[in-house]
């Protein structure tokens, strides 16, 4: 018997495997260009979807909106030069529609919604040094048909034609074959032939289109992964549609046996029986509150019709949900849907939606278009007079300001900013740049707003106040009574030194009062600390930084004469900020003395001096 031979495990991809699940997945390996095949039917699907449908049209216009808002500028250090393309802004249409800006915008869409925009170059000559001698013409991508030729009439040789796009053995565009008219306004075939296309060099045209694999020369539109979604929704929405429509139609049905021939009643005009009409419909009309009794043997039968069902919304909902998201928006922004949406979370996906963003500013439309341009205005301004050559370098290396973006949260934005610009991560300049301001226009806007106020006597705005503390909460009011009430405790808890035998009765007195103050300075830091922590709760009333003053107690000297008869003691009082009146009790063999103090005080009501007397009793 055959042993079967035993193959080792290996590890793979489940993607790879042709197992039950996946054998019928058998996509083709197809290059970045052959990819793209039908690429004209899926142009004309995304502008029918444009045109007719509200979510495909909601993508465009929000992406077109985003990339430019009111325009992609530049900006130069030299004023100029910007005021030489400022000339030139209005007349940059070759259609003589729109302006500069106004370009972009249509560009944008156009690089949107067909795959790819073509921009060229075209000179004119001016009478007036007003402006420079060039405009810009936009030109779809059908003008460019998508034929391969490895020779054609008019390309050198070695040259090859692949899309449309004529290249060298290098693989570098050399020149692009187009039309002259549209090919879908003038009725031209897919193939074309020699007399209908003319050479551009591709020096005279800028390519405006978002590659998604390397080498690849056309591009596709943005809808082409969501098209056939957005036509099934729609179609899915007109169909519930359409069904309500019908639910709309109240329909009764009136059943009755067929009556006698000697029962029924003959029209003289009609010929036909008198409960039937002219166009031989049965005469049943129905009105509000009416009641109606019926023959006997008849009945009446309504329709039902279907009705939209509970999880329409929902089905729509979730279904733009992934619209939005192979479209590349958030989905709040694409429908407008901001139901149970919290600002926190609608800032996270903005801030995704606006890094998206700016990488198709800064990698598409910025090097593709917007740097092409002016590079072309550059050269035909100094070639027109209009600029010295020794200003061309500069005109070409503009610095870009897209327009910036709303506050989402107009305080706590702007206040992370401050705090930015404060703490040294960025500059002012930075901040004024970020939301498509001129950083020098608005520091002289703000130079010339101070000298007006200034000439007109105004006073300076005040300083913002700073915003309030929040008052304490009842926790902390606890946490701080009860700190005093510890210090309290403390003052409380200290005990008089104990009596040694060998220590005199002023010596021991004059260590009681030093503990006492002691404790009686403890007590004023707590306080002090209290009554700052009050003050730092309520800013509206003026906060005196209270500092306790260090007190430097000396021992004074004592001159102590003992003898068997009554002892005379005579003790110089110390300034000190309190004394407590205390009698200490000493187990001492001395006749009775009595001790009077004499406190004196200042103005302010602080102990300025004590003087104490000692009698001795007889």
């Amino acid at each position: 018997m055959a042993r079967r031979k035993r193959v080792a495990p290996q590890a793979k991809y489940d993607a790879a495997g042709t197992g039950r699940r996946i054998k019928s997945w058998s996509p083709p390996s197809s290059g970045p260009n052959r990819a793209i095949q039908g690429l004209q039917k899926i142009r004309d699907r995304a502008r029918d979807t444009a045109r007719n449908d509200w979510a495909g049209e909601s993508g465009l216009q929000k992406w077109t909106t985003n990339l430019i808002g009111v325009g992609i500028v530049p900006r130069w250090k030299d004023a100029a030069v910007t005021e030489r393309f400022l000339k030139w802004v209005p007349m940059a249409d070759a259609d003589g529609v729109v302006d500069f800006y106004g370009l972009q915008t249509l560009a944008t869409r156009s690089w949107l919604d067909g795959g790819e925009v073509f921009v060229r170059r075209r000179p004119r000559l001016f009478v007036t040094k007003d402006a420079a001698p060039l405009q810009v013409q936009l030109i779809e991508p059908e003008f460019c048909p998508l034929f391969d030729a490895d020779q054609w009439p008019g390309m050198p040789a070695g040259n090859t034609i692949k899309q449309g796009i004529e290249r060298d053995k290098r693989g570098q565009r050399i020149a692009y074959w187009m039309y002259r008219d549209h090919p879908g306004d003038g009725g031209l075939t897919a193939s074309p032939s020699v007399d209908q296309l003319l050479r551009v060099p591709a020096r005279e045209i800028a390519h405006v289109f978002e590659p998604k694999r390397p080498g690849q020369l056309r591009g596709v539109s943005q809808l082409a992964p969501v098209l056939a979604r957005l036509r099934g929704s729609m179609d899915f929405e007109d169909a519930v549609l359409e069904r309500q429509k019908l639910a709309n139609l109240f329909t009764m049905f009136l059943t009755m046996p067929a009556p006698d021939a000697a029962d029924i009643d003959i029209d003289p005009l009609t010929g036909l029986p008198a409960y039937y009409s002219a166009d031989d419909k049965p005469i049943a009309g129905l009105e509000p509150g009416m009641s109606q009794t019926l023959r006997p043997g008849e009945n009446v039968t309504f329709a039902n019709p279907p009705e939209a069902g509970t999880t329409f919304s929902e089905y729509m909902r979730t279904t733009h949900m992934g619209t939005a998201a192979g479209a590349g928006l958030p989905y709040e922004i694409f429908a407008g849907d901001l139901q149970n949406v919290s600002d926190r979370t609608l800032r996270v996906a903005m801030n995704e939606f606006r890094r998206f963003a700016r990488q198709r500013q800064w990698q598409i439309l910025i090097p593709q278009f917007c740097q092409r341009t002016v590079e072309w205005w550059a050269e035909a301004d100094v070639l027109g007079g209009g600029l010295p050559l020794s200003a061309l370098d500069e005109a070409r290396a503009p610095t870009w300001s897209p327009h910036g973006w709303e506050y989402i949260h107009p305080t706590q934005d702007a206040e992370g900013k401050k705090i930015e610009v404060e703490a040294g991560f960025r500059s002012r300049s930075d901040v004024i740049a970020e939301r498509g301001d001129d950083p020098a226009t608005v520091d002289a806007e703000r130079a010339a707003d101070q000298k007006r106020s200034k000439s007109l006597g105004l006073e300076p705005p005040p300083p913002p106040k700073p915003a309030p503390k929040p008052a304490p909460t009842k926790a902390e009011l606890e946490m701080q009574d009860l700190a005093m009430r510890e210090a309290r405790a403390r003052v409380v808890a200290l005990e008089r030194p104990p009596v040694v035998a060998d220590t005199s009765p002023v010596e021991h007195l004059i260590a009681e009062m030093m503990a006492q103050f002691a404790a009686l300075q403890a007590n004023q830091v707590a306080l002090t600390g209290h009554v700052a922590t009050i003050a730092a709760r309520e800013p509206a009333v003026p906060v005196v930084n209270v500092e306790p003053t260090p007190i430097t107690v000396e021992p004074s000297p004592v001159a102590v004469h003992v003898e068997p008869t009554p002892v005379s003691i005579n003790v110089e009082p110390t300034p000190i900020t309190n004394v407590v009146n205390v009698a200490p009790e000493i187990d001492v063999n001395l006749p009775d003395r009595q001790i009077t103090s004499v406190i004196e005080r200042d103005g302010e009501g602080q102990i300025a001096n004590v003087t104490q007397t000692e009698t001795t009793l007889q």
